[in-house]
């Protein structure tokens, strides 16, 4: 009999997928009647051809004329797409870890009406306070050593997903484009604050994302420092009270 080069049939590939799943579950192969139920075929010798198939195929193996003497040699197409399918996640999986690496955290950014950043924050960073990153979550063109956090206080960034609590990744900018999200240092307050950034004829607005706060303005830009803008946002986990 001539070895098929064309592959599994769906037929080869039902009964190997039977064996596969009747093995595991009962320690032992099935009948030729049984494998022909699975298929729904009543005919025992054209089971055994569909056999023979495999045997030339090097898919199984099997004694003559001992009854439940299958043994598998090798996994259907199936069962071997899905462990390449497995084994394809781990490696990438693998990647992502070999691609996390560290972003300082700086210090906290307040998101509501600017407030003096207190003295108290000073030290509660310590230099090896950082989060962890996954390289594939950045766009590509942001560099590492580009990046730091802040811990966000305030709730004046709610409507564009940042709560207090939150970590805003920022990369380090002097200027920004109208819309973009940034952290701000208002010299003659000595004050910080994270808004979007608006620059207008009369000066810069800077626009909160709570429909309960109204925007600050700066007349004087030069009185205005950009620190940097927000590239990601990690959420923190609150738990919900029973």
């Amino acid at each position: 009999m001539a070895r098929k080069s064309e592959g599994l049939s769906k037929r080869h590939q039902k009964i190997l997928d039977f064996l596969t799943k009747f093995q595991d579950e009962n320690g032992y192969s099935p009948s030729i009647r049984e494998i022909g139920e699975s298929i729904n075929v009543q005919s025992t010798s054209l089971v055994d051809y569909y056999l023979k198939q495999l045997e030339e195929m090097g898919y199984i193996s099997r004694e003559q004329h001992i009854s439940r003497s299958i043994c598998l040699l090798k996994p259907s197409e199936a069962v071997q797409s899905a462990v390449e399918r497995i084994s394809e996640g781990i490696r990438k999986a693998g990647a992502a870890v070999d691609e996390l690496f560290s972003i300082p955290i700086m210090g906290r950014i307040v998101a509501s009406e600017p407030l003096p950043m207190p003295t108290s924050d000073v030290g509660y960073f310590d230099s090896e306070s950082s989060v962890e990153i996954a390289r594939s979550l950045l766009p590509a063109r942001e560099k590492p050593e580009d990046l730091f956090a802040l811990e966000v206080r305030g709730d004046s960034m709610v409507d564009a997903m940042v709560n207090d609590g939150d970590i805003v990744i920022m990369k380090r900018a002097q200027q920004a484009q109208n819309g973009e999200m940034v952290a701000v240092w208002l010299d003659d307050k000595d004050e910080t604050t994270l808004k979007y950034f608006y620059k207008e004829s009369k000066g810069v607005r800077l626009q909160p994302a709570n429909p309960n706060m109204g925007p600050i303005y700066v007349e004087n830009p030069a009185k205005l420092r950009i620190m940097g803008k927000v590239v990601m946002v990690i959420r923190q986990v609150r738990s919900v009270a029973a």
